[in-house]
């Protein structure tokens, strides 16, 4: 359990507040560029508290600018998207990328009151179908090299999800191996076709779905690793006396984390704070072997949730979509076959913002208590100028920054830590586009 001051300190994340500050040194998804408007790309965005407004412009570059006009306070949301900027609606007063007033109309043309008014503007980034905003001091930070970023962007998706609830509940169910034997199992015969078919894929070398291989092995020996990007995470099932499961999951600091998606792909996933009380998950996932449908995948998507918020169809607001009978006869939770709604029902079930004062936390969550950790301590470093996990201040540190790695794979007792990492290097090999890391 955490105490109620550290309980804060890990989920408040405004501009005036410790872990805001943090987690704005690190570039964040401010959208998917599948959701902006094709005849007028701009929209308005909440991000970590902040009201915000993201065009694209003319040369294809973006902007993030704040979201009121600094003449009147009038909503830029709605402003003309022209002259290379946003042009207020009220008054005429056009501004640009960086946030400068380029021209007030209605201003004697002699005045130069316009070279003296800004709002806030923030580095955007396109990276495979999200675009990402740096909204901390100074200048932006390379990009890590992690494979989302690497990854030709024919053998990736992106996608978002508004979870109701603070961004940490949704890291901690992430990086949480144990959950995956119950929450997302089937009563009966796994059907799926959806997101999640992952567990309905053979584990290679055992003649098992991973769903059933899970289920059926529900007390996982969870070991913690801290490494440069934040923390690895394994999870080992013994299978035989001789053979065990092996998987492979990251914290990525300080809001993402990566895990194995199948035979072959990968995914990352961040939640990124809307405010204290919502949050979006975003996702790219990546094939390591062949191009991905993005136009399947994101029909399939969209048949989950409700435009333009991208708030799932199955919410708190109807329970979730939970049904009783198929609790009995097919899934665990009764909220049918999508595990992003297994997922969210249990982190936004927990309220708002989860009173961790009153947890028990046991073995099996070593994992989430090594996050927690990691995090205050990383916001003690980051007030007293000290280096933080995931950081990359040049680009030789961003070139370090790889992977990470992520696999299912079985192994012998003897040796697996050295064969899941022979297993990941042959996959990589065999990529047209994976590196060796």
């Amino acid at each position: 359990m955490l105490s109620q001051a550290d309980n804060e300190r890990v989920t408040q994340t405004g501009p005036d507040t410790a872990l805001g500050r943090l987690m704005r040194a690190y570039w964040q998804p401010a959208a998917l560029v599948s959701e902006m408007p094709a005849d007028r790309p701009v929209k308005p965005v909440r991000l970590l508290g902040e009201d915000l407004v993201l065009f694209k412009g003319e040369s294809g570059s973006w902007g993030l600018v704040g979201r009121w006009c600094a003449h009147r306070g009038v909503d830029l949301a709605y402003a003309r998207h022209e002259d290379g900027g946003l042009r207020c609606l009220y008054h005429g007063w056009l501004y640009g990328a960086d946030g400068r007033c380029l021209e007030q109309p209605a201003e004697p043309a002699h005045s130069r009151f316009a070279e003296k008014i800004s709002i806030p503007s923030y580095p955007c980034e396109e990276r495979n179908g999200i675009v990402f905003a740096y909204l901390g001091a100074g200048d932006p930070p390379p990009f890590p090299h992690y494979d989302c970023f690497t990854a030709p962007e024919q053998y990736t998706f992106a996608f978002k999800g508004l979870w109701e609830c603070n961004w940490l509940q949704g890291v901690e169910g992430g990086i949480d191996p144990s959950h995956v034997s119950f929450l997302h199992k089937f009563v009966g015969e796994d059907p799926r076709d959806v997101y999640g078919q992952q567990f309905s894929e053979e584990v290679e070398g055992t003649g098992m779905k991973l769903s059933k291989l899970v289920g059926d092995s529900f007390r996982p020996d969870i070991e913690v690793e801290t490494v440069e990007h934040g923390l690895r995470v394994y999870a080992l099932r013994q299978l035989t006396e001789d053979i065990k499961h092996v998987r492979i999951t990251n914290l990525v600091f300080p809001n993402a984390f990566v895990v194995p998606f199948g035979n072959g792909k990968a995914f990352i996933q961040w939640h990124v704070p809307v405010d204290d009380f919502n949050h979006y998950w975003y996702m790219i996932l990546y094939d390591f072997r062949e191009e991905t449908d993005q136009a399947t995948l994101l029909e399939q998507r969209l048949k989950e949730v409700e435009l333009p918020d991208y708030r799932p169809l199955r919410n708190r607001a109807n329970n979730w979509g939970f049904d009783p009978a198929e609790q009995r006869d097919l899934t665990y939770t009764g909220m049918g076959l999508d595990i992003n709604v297994h997922d969210q029902w249990a982190v936004e079930s927990m309220g708002r913002i989860q009173d961790r004062t009153v947890e028990r936390l046991g073995v099996s969550d070593r994992a989430v208590t090594a996050n927690r950790r990691l995090l205050l301590r990383a916001i003690d470093a980051f007030e007293s100028g000290n280096p933080t996990p995931g950081a990359a201040p040049d680009e030789a540190a961003a070139a370090a920054l790889t992977g990470p790695l992520c696999i299912d794979t079985i192994a012998r007792n003897d040796g697996w830590e050295q064969n899941w990492r022979d297993r990941e290097a042959e996959r990589r090999a065999e990529s047209p586009w994976a590196t060796n890391v």
